[in-house]
């Protein structure tokens, strides 16, 4: 077992903040603590937004936690160490640069000679299976390949702990699976010294697949929520029931609030600089009526039976849930989901009467849409500057996240005609609600 291994990585009490001019603090990880052991593959599975990747780039000593420490082999990281290499999620190759040139570029940058590292280069590249491309450029690569070159570039340094970023999720779903059965393969032949993978993922299945143990992130903020001993045996079936039990249980604690367990239902209740998920009203309405279907009527529905008969993955369908739970019209939970009596009545309403229900329903749940409202309906021009609330958000969020979360209850505010809004001015007015 891992606990039996020797530690090392020890993540301890880290937390993180990004300043944001004048105004509050962004908190983004908070008193997140996890070990690493030798001979494992780790999955940090999670929501987007919910700071994996920053604890990554502090794992890795790109960046300083605001409190805590990360020490390898017992030592505090306080920057980029040997020993530890990183995947990232964009390919992020030198285009001017050929496959051995990029791959040569670490070894470059730690005084290697041009001799040694040219080998060392060589050997690496015939591992990942690109040999023959060594004087190939970026351009002339597949996705795929342009990833393995990536994986070259960290594996060339002799890494003993490996860390990953979504290193497959810019992939179309082929390739990314014919390259976690090679990575699989690579970690189990022992050609490379690595004794540890630390992998960022927000994919159930690729956690599922590759990993030993999962950790299952939380957010708002990041935060460790639990983890999972993965005891299947590879080459893992996904229809093996010991696996479909292991997607049901990250499922349901992904979807389930600690505060919640064992404890009688209680909606999503949120506040008016909430991160509001990026879901169009197309995917509301079209999850709503998939789940009034006479198969899936009156019943809760498994989350992950949704996620395969949609071919959605965990960043595609937990947004959309979490929109549906936080309008009400849906209770999200254990891994399950089931339309209450309004997200029945919404399912079975014509196209005005939806609209009604919705705009009812955006106004007593959501406090951003009712805020930009009566800010309209008090102004005796009815109208404000979408700066106006960007500026109001970004109290709370970052300025990427704002822009995104104003657009979100834009468009929701739109589709239920309770203030209009013209692109070309920014300006959001009663022009045309009713």
């Amino acid at each position: 077992m891992a606990t039996t291994q020797q530690q090392i990585i020890q993540v301890k009490n880290v937390k993180k903040s990004f300043k944001k001019d004048n105004r509050q603090d962004l908190l983004v990880l908070d008193e997140v603590n996890l070990e690493l052991f030798e001979g494992e593959i780790v999955a940090l599975l999670g929501k987007s937004g919910s700071g994996k990747s920053t604890l990554l780039r502090i794992i890795a000593g790109l960046i300083k936690p605001s409190a805590g420490k990360v020490c390898y082999r017992g030592k505090q990281i306080a920057g980029p160490v040997q020993g530890l290499a990183m995947v990232f999620q964009s390919f992020a190759l030198m285009p001017w640069l050929t496959v051995l040139q990029n791959v040569e570029l670490g070894l470059e940058a730690q005084g290697i000679s041009r001799e040694e590292r040219r080998s060392r280069a060589v050997q690496t590249i015939d591992i990942v299976g690109l040999d023959g491309f060594e004087s190939a450029y970026p351009k002339e690569l597949s996705g795929g390949m342009r990833q393995r070159v990536g994986f070259a570039r960290a594996l060339v340094v002799d890494p003993e702990v490996l860390l990953m970023d979504e290193p497959f999720s810019a992939l179309d779903v082929l390739t990314a699976e014919n390259l976690r059965s090679d990575l699989l393969d690579l970690w189990q032949s022992k050609k490379t010294k690595i004794k540890n993978i630390l992998l960022v993922t927000h994919n159930i299945d690729e956690a599922a697949f590759l990993a030993d143990r999962i950790i299952v992130f939380g957010s708002n903020p990041g935060n460790v929520r639990t983890e999972l001993k993965v005891e299947i045996p590879h080459p893992r079936d996904d229809q093996d029931p010991k696996y479909r039990l292991l997607i049901d249980n990250i499922y349901t604690f992904m979807t389930t609030s600690a505060v919640d367990v064992g404890a009688a239902y209680r909606y999503k209740t949120i506040g008016l600089g909430y991160r509001l998920p990026n879901v169009q009203i197309s995917e509301i309405t079209g999850l709503v009526d998939m789940l009034h279907e006479p198969i899936y009527q009156d019943k809760k529905v498994d989350l992950p039976l949704i996620a395969d008969e949609l071919h959605l993955n965990v960043d595609d369908l937990f947004p959309i849930t979490e929109s549906l739970e936080i309008l009400r019209f849906a209770q999200v939970s254990k891994g399950d989901i089931e339309l209450n009596a309004m997200g029945k009545a919404f399912a079975d309403a014509d196209i005005l009467e939806r609209k009604k229900i919705f705009a009812h329903h955006l106004l007593s749940y959501v406090p951003l849409a009712r805020y930009i409202r009566r800010i309209l309906d008090e102004r005796p021009e009815h109208h404000a500057s979408e700066e106006r609330f960007l500026s109001e958000l970004e109290d709370y969020l970052s300025e990427d996240a704002a822009n995104e979360v104003l657009k979100v209850v834009i468009e929701w505010g739109r589709y239920a005609e309770i203030f209009a809004y013209d692109f070309n001015t920014g300006k959001l007015s009663l022009e045309n609600p009713n």
